[in-house]
């Protein structure tokens, strides 16, 4: 019997739209807020759990990718994941309350945790190394300009239609990419050897808990008792871990793997900080309706996504000096003039700012991630790009929480509630514009080394 062949590019497509939807819906929600706010009757810290717990459950799924792939075979895996997403989106479209609409939320993010990782496994073992840059390039398309088109997709539709609408026109679109999917993964023979490390699993589910929370709920007491939480689940895992390993972090002693995975994390920090404060700030101190709020997001979204595969194909024949480099410079103008212009309300300011933000993460942002992976060896690229995609999800909901922690802050203490948002929305900008400075000397410092590609 002759072996179905495994199509890489649809293989890779199928896989794509799943983690895009996904990763759409992450950000798409945050111009509802204060929809939901009053339709379920929840408070501020209640309402971004709709975030938070999806980003949650891909952290804690992810890190099982290597242990799936070695068991599982990729078509199961792929079947698994689209039935969980079909199923969470089916469930927040008809959602009925607040505690329904987060069920749906943890079915999204279990299935966006499966495809995610899937989809690089697809391309660091199906795609030729030349052709690699470029593949990798394209994926990155679902988790840098995805956080960027979510507000403009969550703000038309609540507002010509309603929110439910962001989940029921995903439905065709995931049905779609399932039955892609099927005709380009083919049935593959698994050896099923591996075990895996219940206590380390349990242990890291509830660090990444208790660090969410304390972000959540700084103002009181509960943050300092779940980050103590955190803190000691943390040792746990990481003393369970060397008993049987669940996360190979043995990758974090390749010097370049650790710079170049710190620099993505930043860039991931800055794109889900930018979607929250920017359609947030534009609804509230200019008082704009959700849609418009949403589509300025568009421009910057639209130039990300052509860069970000040419940015590949840069590298794959000049090397990766030239389009970080770039990257990182015209990222770090477009934030800095972001944090100049803001509180002077002028939106086409704030468009162009992001816009410059977004040339740059698309030259850097998906070409940070190749040469980090690339720094190490073959056998340990499942384990570089499990804590890659683990860290990308949990720093992100990380982001959320932090940056709306700050802007709530502001929004108390003011007596005027927008002019609060207004200093708010830029010192939470002045804050991620260090880390970005930071990140960025410590990779131009890589730039005299040589590095493995």
């Amino acid at each position: 019997m002759t072996e179905k062949k495994f199509h890489v590019n649809l293989a890779v497509l199928a896989t794509g739209m799943m983690a895009f939807a996904g990763v759409l819906i992450e950000t798409a929600m945050n111009v509802t807020f204060p929809t939901l706010m009053q339709e379920f009757d929840i408070s501020t810290s209640q309402v971004q759990w709709v975030t938070t717990i999806y980003l949650l459950m891909i952290s804690i799924v992810v890190p099982l990718s290597s242990y799936m792939i070695k068991n599982i075979s990729r078509r199961q895996l792929f079947l698994a994941s689209s039935l969980l997403f079909i199923a969470g989106v089916a469930v927040d479209a008809f959602a009925f309350s607040f505690l329904s609409l987060l069920l749906g939320r943890v079915l999204q993010g279990v299935a966006t945790g499966i495809a995610l990782p899937l989809m690089f496994n697809i391309i660091l073992t199906k795609v030729p190394l030349e052709k690699r840059g470029m593949m990798i390039g394209i994926g990155n398309l679902t988790t840098s300009i995805a956080p960027a088109m979510g507000p403009t997709y969550g703000g038309v539709l609540t507002t010509q239609l309603d929110w439910t609408y962001i989940y029921k026109f995903l439905i065709p679109i995931l049905i779609i990419s399932t039955l892609i999917g099927l005709y380009a993964i083919p049935k593959e023979k698994v050896s099923k050897q591996d075990t895996i490390n219940i206590k380390a699993v349990i242990y890291l589910s509830v660090m990444f808990t208790g660090l969410l929370m304390f972000f959540s709920y700084l103002e009181n007491g509960l943050g300092w008792v779940s980050l103590i939480v955190g803190l000691i689940s943390g040792w746990l895992f990481y003393r369970s871990n060397q008993e049987k390993m669940l996360l190979n972090l043995s990758v974090f002693k390749h010097k370049m793997f650790t710079i170049y995975l710190a620099s993505f994390l930043v860039f991931q920090i800055l794109l889900l900080g930018v979607s929250f404060v920017l359609p947030n700030f534009i609804q509230i101190v200019q008082g704009v309706p959700a849609s418009e709020a949403g589509l300025m997001m568009f421009p910057g979204a639209l130039v990300g996504a052509l860069f970000a595969p040419i940015s590949g194909k840069i590298l794959d024949k000049l090397g990766f000096r030239k389009p970080i480099g770039v990257g990182i410079a015209v990222a770090t103008a477009g934030w800095l003039l972001l944090i100049l212009i803001i509180q002077t309300g002028s939106v086409p300011l704030i468009i162009l700012s992001h816009v410059i933000f977004m040339i740059g993460v698309g030259l850097a942002y998906s070409n940070v991630m190749t040469v980090g992976l690339s720094s190490i060896d073959n056998n340990l690229q499942n384990d570089g790009n499990a804590v890659f995609s683990t860290l990308q999800q949990f720093m992100g909901a990380i982001s959320t929480s932090f940056v709306a922690i700050i802007v709530g802050l502001f929004q108390a203490k003011s007596s005027d509630f927008a002019q609060g948002t207004s200093i708010g929305s830029k010192v939470a900008l002045i804050c991620l514009f260090v880390l970005l400075v930071i990140s960025s000397l410590a990779v131009f410092k890589t730039f005299k080394e040589k590095v493995k590609q």
